[in-house]
């Protein structure tokens, strides 16, 4: 969809209105993993609405910065590591996250409490007995396809010897098809 598509809003309420909310809300794996590049400010965590994770992120660099200023030698190396071990799982905890967080934003627009259906709206189906019937005429109708051909409802004593399949006529009895549609064609016009 078009960027001018998802900025217009015609002041509705529906569908139009719950689309445009998404595409404002949603969140999207590239700029996440574009974010992802700075870990350690947790950017990534932030824009996938993970503000802890984000604050985690800020902490270990801190750390990380903290002990390398007051200490020397290779311990500084230890926040840091953990800050690159967590980068490193968060490459492949942002694609489950973006799929997460989308579905439960989905869940929580269209699953609203207090929107109630349409007026006069009862389902599919007001009972279970008009469930079952309609489901048995459906069936009944299908089984009585082949293919995508109509059922075998009327089918000549030719097809029920092939246990209701309809065979191809064989070439004489094709040919003896067309003479007899000439001679009707001829007894109409009065030809002879």
């Amino acid at each position: 969809m078009r960027k001018a598509w998802k900025e217009l809003d015609l002041e509705g309420g529906g569908l139009q209105a719950i689309n445009a909310k998404l595409a404002a809300e949603m969140r999207a794996r590239p700029p996440a993993y574009i974010a992802w590049i700075l870990f350690p400010l947790g950017l990534h965590r932030f824009y996938l609405r993970e503000p802890l994770g984000g604050t985690g992120f800020i902490g270990l660099t801190a750390a990380t910065l903290i002990v390398a200023w007051l200490l020397t030698g290779w311990w500084w190396l230890i926040p840091a590591g953990a800050a690159a071990a967590w980068a490193a799982f968060d490459l492949i905890w942002i694609d489950r996250r973006v799929t997460d967080y989308n579905k439960e934003l989905r869940k929580q627009v269209f699953l609203r409490k207090g929107h109630k259906p349409p007026q006069d709206y009862r389902g599919r189906y007001t009972s279970d007995e008009d469930a079952q019937r309609e489901l048995a005429e459906y069936q009944s109708i299908k089984e009585s396809e082949r293919a995508g051909h109509p059922g075998t409802a009327g089918a000549s004593d030719r097809d029920r010897d092939t246990g209701g399949k309809r065979r191809m006529p064989s070439f004489n009895e094709q040919e003896a098809m067309l003479r007899q549609m000439r001679s009707h064609r001829k007894d109409e016009t009065g030809d002879h």
